[in-house]
């Protein structure tokens, strides 16, 4: 048996158990990580030599799902893992935004960090020991790194807050955060949350710092029994005579140019400039060293103004917002559309309403296993007036798109309510910084102009910061893109006028104190009343009818075991009435159906079939059918779908008949009464009654009739 190193820690009331010297051991660094019956694979490698033509830190991290981990075989023609779904893209993500800050800049080999869930129990999420797997791997590494950092869930139930929420748990939770810290400082926070004042918000994160911590131990305690020593920092300096010419050459110039109010203009001075020094020192110094020197005079200049003057670049005050404007139902024959624009930054967003058999088919091992609603992200190159490959959407739009979604999430109306699947798309469609937090609102707007009943409206802003010397700092509201480029925060929350929806922290910096965090949320509550002031301008409250052109639903009950009579032999049945009445049919296993239709008539022809189909034959009512077949004795007729009962040739007119194709044959529509349900339940019908209303229906027994001149025989009758 492989002899391995394993340390062990109680959780939030659970086993965690982080192993290494047993699987992967070729890698530089492997462990795996067990918390109850979830586990995982981490492995990280490095590159023996730097990466030649890049400028940054060429980090890659891959969150793998393995089906097998939770019993499951993939779905798809293949039966085998594509690529990644939203779930695992998203913890990728969660595990790479903390763990950057935390390595050198300067550092060129690549390395790839790769998290395979290989074992789940369908209660615990991977995704956090993801981020601790990764840390912990970068701590017994070679690799220069200012970890560790611990990872935690928070769940808030009954006024209590929950450390590592199960699924079941988190579905009656207030809220879902997660908290990434190292020992003296918070380096990423995400969450979602049901209108958490800012208050307790604040107490949360401060409990997933502390509880960051016993995982901060562990690893510490596997570092200096499994630790490699660390490799020197490389060293990428400009030369001081490069950074000095290029200082004098545009000293006072970037002010200049970085204060137009105008993006557009801005851009163009600062390249304009940047034109001018190459020229003048391209001769006497290379390329790249003037173009990094003038990079660091641009983010002086920035930072600068800000701490120094509270000025920023185009001349807003550090609270002030963008001109901010809200417009509705800009689009024809959508369901619903909006456009929000804050300065430079403009987000469309679309809604389209469709049945709840349209929701989304999830094959990974989240805890759901469909999606009612979905917010899709896109960010095209004109939105930034570039030039650039447009295609499917990357990491980037994935993760804005799951940010505004989930903003958005608790002020939705329940399937009962509003029985929708309900999709956004949020384009861009221009970039100035803070589009997530566009397409929150926009997407907000959108949903109202649908006439989705929403509990209230939301918005978001993004909070940047600019850091100095000796712990000054400085929160700036609504950053733009070049603040967010070079500052060293972008803290975007997104919420009602009752509390917070959503939270995302990303920051270059290794961490941010408490005040910051305090700063940043109240400094967000204020600038979201200010937003929601402009968004009820455009419209305060959902549309209460629907666009013409979107879907109708009407909901009805049925007797759940009447459902196998909707749904029919491999549901035979149901597609039947999906394609005769051009509508959609939802059953739920409580007996509710519900009809999706684009006009009346056909949803009213689908709600009479799924009526008829599951109504009780009653004796003495009076039926139109269709006759199915003819016997020498009588017809037999479809009183209601699937049920026939049949009418003696006694009973198929007011006269006598000596053949019962004189007076009928197949196809032909009748009008009927249920003249008896016998003990088997099978159905005697008379037209004769209908005809002539004084008549008295002869009552029958099928097994033992009583001879009778005429066409009629018994033994013919047994036959039935």
């Amino acid at each position: 048996m492989i002899t391995a190193n394993s340390f062990e820690r109680t959780i939030g009331g659970r086993k965690l158990t982080i192993e290494s010297g047993k699987m992967a051991r070729l890698a530089d660094a492997a462990v795996t990580i067990r918390y109850a019956d979830t586990e995982l694979l981490v492995t990280l490698c490095a590159a023996k030599k730097p990466r030649e033509g890049v400028d940054f830190l060429p980090l890659t991290i891959d969150y793998e799902e393995r089906m097998y981990a939770a019993g499951k075989i993939p779905g798809g023609f293949i039966r085998r893992e594509g690529r990644p779904s939203e779930q695992a893209i998203l913890a990728g993500r969660l595990t790479d935004r903390p763990l950057r800050p935390l390595l050198p800049k300067e550092w060129r080999n690549e390395l790839q960090i790769i998290i395979t869930v290989i074992a789940s129990d369908k209660e615990n999420d991977a995704d956090i020991w993801g981020v601790v797997g990764a840390s912990t791997v970068l701590t017994m590494s070679q690799i220069p790194y200012e970890g560790p950092v611990g990872a935690s869930r928070v769940g808030y139930t009954n006024g209590e807050f929950v450390l590592n929420p199960t699924f079941a748990q988190l579905e009656q939770s207030q809220m879902d955060l997660v908290v990434v810290s190292t020992r003296k400082a918070v380096v990423m926070i995400e969450a979602g949350s049901k209108e958490i004042p800012e208050d307790l918000m604040i107490k949360a994160i401060e409990f997933a710092h502390q509880a960051n911590q016993e995982l901060i131990d562990l690893q510490d305690e596997i570092r200096a029994k499994l630790g490699k020593e660390k490799l020197p920092v490389p060293v990428l300096e400009i030369p001081e005579e490069v950074k000095a010419a290029v200082a004098a050459f545009v000293k006072g110039r970037v002010n200049e140019a970085l204060s137009h109010q105008d993006k557009t203009l801005r851009e163009n001075a600062v390249e304009a400039l940047q034109s001018e020094l190459v020229e003048a020192l391209a001769e006497t110094y290379a390329e790249g060293d003037i173009l990094a020197a003038y990079d660091k005079e641009i983010k002086k200049a920035i930072r600068s103004t800000i701490l120094e003057k509270d000025i920023r670049v185009n001349g807003r005050g550090i609270k002030q917002l963008r001109q901010l404007d809200a417009e509705t139902g800009i689009l024809p024959r959508v369901h619903g559309s909006a456009l929000f624009t804050r300065g430079d930054t403009q987000v469309m967003a679309i809604t389209t309403l469709g049945s709840l058999q349209e929701a989304q088919q999830l094959d990974g091992l989240s805890a759901e296993d469909t999606k009612r609603f979905m917010l899709h992200y896109n960010f095209a190159p004109f939105s930034t007036g570039e030039v650039k490959r447009s295609g499917s959407p990357g990491r980037r739009e994935i993760g804005h798109g799951a940010l505004a979604e989930r903003a958005l999430v608790p002020v939705l109306p329940t399937p009962e309510e509003f029985p929708y699947t309900i999709r956004m798309v949020a384009d861009v469609v221009g970039s100035s910084g803070s589009t997530s937090m566009g397409s929150v609102c926009s997407s907000s707007l959108s949903l109202m102009d649908a006439g989705v009943p929403v509990k209230k409206a939301v918005a978001g802003i993004s909070i940047g910061l600019i850091t100095g010397e000796n712990d000054t700092y400085c929160t700036i509201t609504d950053i733009e893109g070049i603040e967010d480029n070079y500052g060293d925060m972008d803290f975007k929350v997104a919420g009602t006028r009752d509390g917070i929806t959503a939270i995302q922290v990303d920051m270059k910096v290794k961490g941010i104190s408490f005040d910051v965090i305090r700063d940043a949320i109240y400094q967000a509550k204020e600038a979201r009343y200010t937003i929601l002031e402009v968004m009820d301008k455009a419209l305060a409250q959902p549309k209460t009818e629907l666009s013409p052109y979107a879907p109708r639903m009407y909901k009805i009950s049925i007797d759940p075991s009447k459902i196998g009579s909707v749904i029919g032999s491999g549901g035979k049945t149901i597609r039947s009435i999906i394609e005769q009445t051009n509508t959609t049919v939802d059953i739920e296993n409580d007996g509710t159906v519900v009809i999706g239709a684009t006009d009346e008539a056909s949803a009213q022809k689908a709600i009479k079939i799924i009526e008829d189909l599951t109504k009780d034959v009653e004796a003495g009512s009076v039926y139109t059918g269709k006759v199915t077949r003819i016997m020498t004795f009588g017809a037999f007729v479809e009183i209601l779908p699937g049920k026939e009962g049949m009418v003696h040739i006694s009973e198929l007119a007011d006269h006598r008949v000596e053949k019962v194709e004189d007076v009928v044959k197949v196809g032909d529509e009748i009008t009927v009464k249920v003249t008896e349900i016998d003990s088997q339940g099978r159905i005697n019908l008379s037209r004769r009654v209908i005809l002539n209303p004084n008549a008295v229906p002869i009552s029958r027994n099928r097994d033992s009739q009583p001879r009778r001149s005429g066409p009629f025989r018994p033994q013919d009758r047994s036959n039935s």
